[in-house]
């Protein structure tokens, strides 16, 4: 890292730097801010995706019927959270967490221009777009998400709420994309919406690099720690090497593709991602739960992290049919016109962020308020809580699509939405925050990426399902609807029992081998 000496502090300037943003350690202000703005640039583009692949080609868009447009945002959403997985393990054994962080980025930012650009270049240059930022965010997503949890100690109970914390810079960026590429959408403007997009990593990129870095470097060596965004495994050679043949394979793929040479059905690509990314994670902690090289403790906390994934896939498919189904349905099912005013339907998108930014501060105050008095839920009770309040929302979307079945040609009342969202959000707030947190205090030595990749993996998977629901919301299909948000409801509250029934024993379990807290 640095080979500059330890700066001399006093006890107040270390106490200080350790707790100076909002009672949390300094750093953790730009990775909020960087964070912020990478988030910006994805939600920038993703609620404009679906809206635009359905879009006639008359106006701007390119035609394709709602399956297929959701099947691809799907393959994009699923695959650029199953890119944590190999973007972890690289920056385990190869780049170190900062390194990945900072190519990362790059890359990200390349993917907007491309986007930007294919309004003159055409669609090829639209799909290589959306593949760099699938590459440039599986480097990013896990190192920011491991430097996070480097700056709290193991039994600093402060770690749930500087996530919750660190979670916020996400939604302000998710907040302010909804508001102002849906004034680019119902203009039409599809292009300029998604170089908004680029602006907002280049702005990310740029904090990251000048001050970020900065202060991380200033903060572990007035620690004096060594840091884990640093630490590189060294077990494996010739990386690069892998890395540049998988990259000339992927190239000769794109043009395969893009000459019409090697059919792609976009449908079925989804579907076998899923079967493949959910085979990929069984097998991995298969072969980690038989290694010799994991103690026993290990083994355990392993297992609880594989708990905490199998629950973080069931409840991503249902929270991201936001930018699919939920999307559509405001779009062409909800009423908005509201007082005069017709709301642009993308701006519903901004709900939950918005609900996020309101309600994220009481709850991290909350688990620091419970945490000091002993009544802290544990990590399993906290996912169980997300899913009954998810199932409640979807319970509301139930009576939303049977609202415009009994009656046809009548469109449903946008606070349908509106309750289904602030529920989907306050099961968010339970669930995903703690779920980063979880894998930073429970991934065995030197496997902090990985893991960290595997829980992003649940999120890919989820997004994958989510998007082959979404393609339910047609006019020939709609009066299916009320069945299907049912039986994920359905869905979410048996898991919910389950990890309820499990959460107690693991814990005990956890705490015997370990003595770390779930």
């Amino acid at each position: 890292m640095s080979t500059e000496s330890q700066p001399q502090l006093s006890a107040a300037e270390l106490a200080k730097l350790d707790d100076g943003f909002m009672g949390h350690p300094t750093p953790l202000r730009p990775l909020f801010f960087t964070e912020m703005w990478e988030r910006f640039s994805y939600y920038s583009i993703r609620p404009l995706l679906v809206l635009f692949m359905v879009a006639t080609v008359s106006n701007g868009g390119f035609g394709f019927d709602e399956t297929t447009a959701s099947a691809i945002y799907g393959i994009f959403a699923g695959s650029l959270y199953l890119a944590a997985v190999p973007g972890g393990w690289l920056a385990d054994n190869w780049l170190g967490q900062e390194r990945a962080l900072w190519w990362g980025s790059i890359v990200i930012a390349l993917g907007h221009l491309c986007i930007a650009l294919s309004a003159m270049f055409g669609m090829t240059l639209f799909f290589i777009g959306l593949m760099f930022i699938v590459m440039g965010s599986g480097l990013f997503k896990t190192c920011i998400s491991v430097m996070v949890g480097a700056l709290y100690p193991k039994g600093d109970g402060r770690r749930d709420a500087g996530f919750t914390l660190f979670y916020m810079g996400i939604n302000v960026g998710s907040l302010l994309a909804a508001l102002i590429v849906g004034v680019f959408k119902e203009g039409e403007m599809w292009h300029l919406g998604f170089g908004v997009g680029g602006i907002g990593m280049l702005v990310s990129l740029l904090i990251y690099r000048f001050s970020a870095r900065k202060t991380l470097n200033y903060y572990a060596r007035a620690k004096n720690i060594n840091p884990e965004w640093e630490q590189i495994s060294g077990r494996f050679h010739n990386v690069g090497r892998w890395v540049t043949g998988i990259m000339a394979l992927l190239a000769l793929l794109v043009i395969l593709i893009a000459f019409g040479i090697m059919p792609f059905s976009p449908v079925l690509v989804a579907q076998y991602m899923t079967y493949t990314i959910a085979t990929v994670v069984l097998l991995y902690f298969l072969v980690m739960f038989i290694s010799p090289r994991l103690s026993s403790a290990d083994k355990k906390r392993l297992l609880v992290c594989f708990l905490l994934i199998i629950g973080s896939t069931l409840f991503w498919s249902s929270f991201d049919q936001q930018p699919t189904s939920f999307n559509l349905f405001a779009d062409r099912y909800t009423d908005l016109d509201v007082m005069g005013f017709s709301i642009p339907s993308i701006w519903f998108q901004s709900l939950n962020p918005f609900f996020i930014l309101l309600l994220a501060p009481i709850v991290s105050i909350l688990w620091v308020k419970l945490n000091n008095r002993g009544l802290e839920p544990n990590s399993m009770v906290k996912f169980a809580m997300g899913m009954l309040l998810a199932a409640a929302g979807f319970g509301l979307m139930v009576m939303a699509s049977k609202s415009i079945l009994v009656a046809p040609g009548a469109l449903a009342s946008p606070l349908w939405l509106v309750g289904s969202l602030f529920l989907l959000t306050l099961g968010e707030l339970a669930l995903s925050p703690v779920g980063l947190s979880s894998m930073t205090r429970l991934a065995p030595e030197g496997m902090q990426g990985q893991i960290m990749g595997l829980f992003f993996a649940s999120v890919a998977m989820g997004n994958l399902v989510a998007a082959f629901f979404g393609g339910f919301v047609t006019a020939d299909k709609i009066e299916g609807l009320p069945s299907l948000f049912s039986i994920m409801a359905l869905f979410l509250v048996v898991t919910a029992v389950i990890l309820l029934l499990l959460s107690k024993p693991m814990s005990k379990m956890i705490k015997n081998s370990s003595n770390i807290k779930m």
